[in-house]
C-alpha cells in the first residue's frame, strides 16, 4: 500500500510573516496545504497569496478560542458551551462566510487548538461541513508516541487519541472524510530537520496529514500573541531542508493535497 502525505500549515492569515513563511515552504519545500484563519489580522494578505499560488491547497482553520469576543482558552470554551454563552454554529458559519466571500473555496476543515475534539464542537463542525460542502476534516491525534517529546506533550497526545474513539464514529455517520493518520502535534515547537525526517521515515501505509506551523520572524510575529515564534522559523527551515526531501524519496512517500482525496 502507498504512503501518501499531506503537509498542512496551520495559521495562514495570522501575520504577514507567517503567511510568507508558509508560501515559501510550499514553493521551496515539502508543504502542500494550509488552513486559513478568517479571524487572522493578515487574512487579506493570505487571500492574495493563495490566489497567486493556486497549487497551494487551502482549507479553513476554524477559531473558537483566542479570538476577538471568543473564550481565552479551551477550558473557558467548554464553560461557555455548558453555560450556553456561545453559539458555535453562528461563529463557525460567520468565519466560513468570510472565507467564501473572499473567493476561496476550502477543501478541508480543522480547528485552532484542536477544539473539535470537544463533542459539541465536533457536532457543529460536522454541521457546517455538510452545509458548505467541505467534506474533509482533520483527525487530530499522532499515530505514534514520540519518546523524545516532553512528557506533558506525550500525555496530551495520548488523551487526544482516546478522544478519537467517539470522533471516528461521528465522522463515519456523517459521511465526512479524514486521512488515515495524523502527525505533527508532538513536533510542535521542537521541529528540526532530523526529527522531521525521523517522523517521515516512520509513516505508516495509507494517507497521513502532517500538521506544521512555519513562519518568518519579520515585523509582526514577534509582537503576536503566540508562544510559537522562533520555532516557526525552525519549522520553516526543516520543511525546506534536503533531509526532509531525502526522507520522502527514501520511503517512496507521495506528497498530495486534500483536493486529491
Amino acid at each position: 500500500m502507498l504512503r501518501r502525505l499531506i503537509v498542512n500549515a496551520d495559521d495562514f492569515g495570522f501575520t504577514r510573516d507567517v503567511n510568507e513563511g508558509i508560501v515559501s515552504c510550499h514553493r521551496e519545500g515539502i508543504l502542500t496545504s494550509t488552513t486559513l484563519m478568517a479571524t487572522g489580522l493578515a487574512f487579506r494578505h493570505a487571500v492574495e497569496l493563495a490566489k497567486a499560488n493556486p497549487s497551494l491547497d487551502i482549507g479553513c482553520h476554524l477559531v473558537l478560542v483566542q479570538g476577538l469576543g471568543l473564550p481565552a482558552d479551551v477550558p473557558a470554551l467548554i464553560q461557555a458551551i455548558l453555560l450556553r454563552q456561545i453559539n458555535l454554529l453562528t461563529v463557525l458559519r460567520g468565519q466560513l462566510e468570510i472565507v467564501f466571500k473572499a473567493g476561496i473555496r476550502p477543501t478541508h476543515l480543522d480547528t485552532h487548538k484542536h477544539t473539535h475534539l470537544i463533542p459539541a464542537v465536533l457536532d457543529a463542525v460536522l454541521r457546517v461541513s455538510e452545509e458548505y460542502g467541505i467534506r474533509h476534516i482533520r483527525k487530530p491525534a499522532d499515530f505514534h508516541r514520540d519518546r523524545s517529546a516532553p512528557l506533558a506533550t506525550q500525555a496530551i497526545s495520548a488523551c487526544m487519541g482516546i478522544a478519537l474513539h467517539s470522533f471516528d464514529g461521528k465522522l463515519e455517520r456523517a459521511h465526512a472524510q479524514r486521512t488515515d493518520h495524523f502527525t505533527g502535534f508532538q513536533l510542535t515547537g521542537r521541529m528540526t530537520p532530523q526529527n522531521l525526517a525521523a517522523t517521515l521515515a516512520a509513516l505508516p501505509e495509507g494517507t497521513t496529514e502532517l500538521m506544521c506551523h512555519p513562519g518568518l520572524l519579520g515585523g509582526e510575529l514577534p509582537l503576536a500573541n503566540t508562544r510559537l515564534k522562533q520555532s516557526r522559523v525552525d519549522e520553516w527551515r526543516a520543511l525546506r531542508s534536503p533531509l526532509a526531501r531525502h526522507a520522502l524519496n527514501e520511503r517512496g512517500i507521495q506528497l498530495i493535497t486534500y483536493r486529491e482525496l
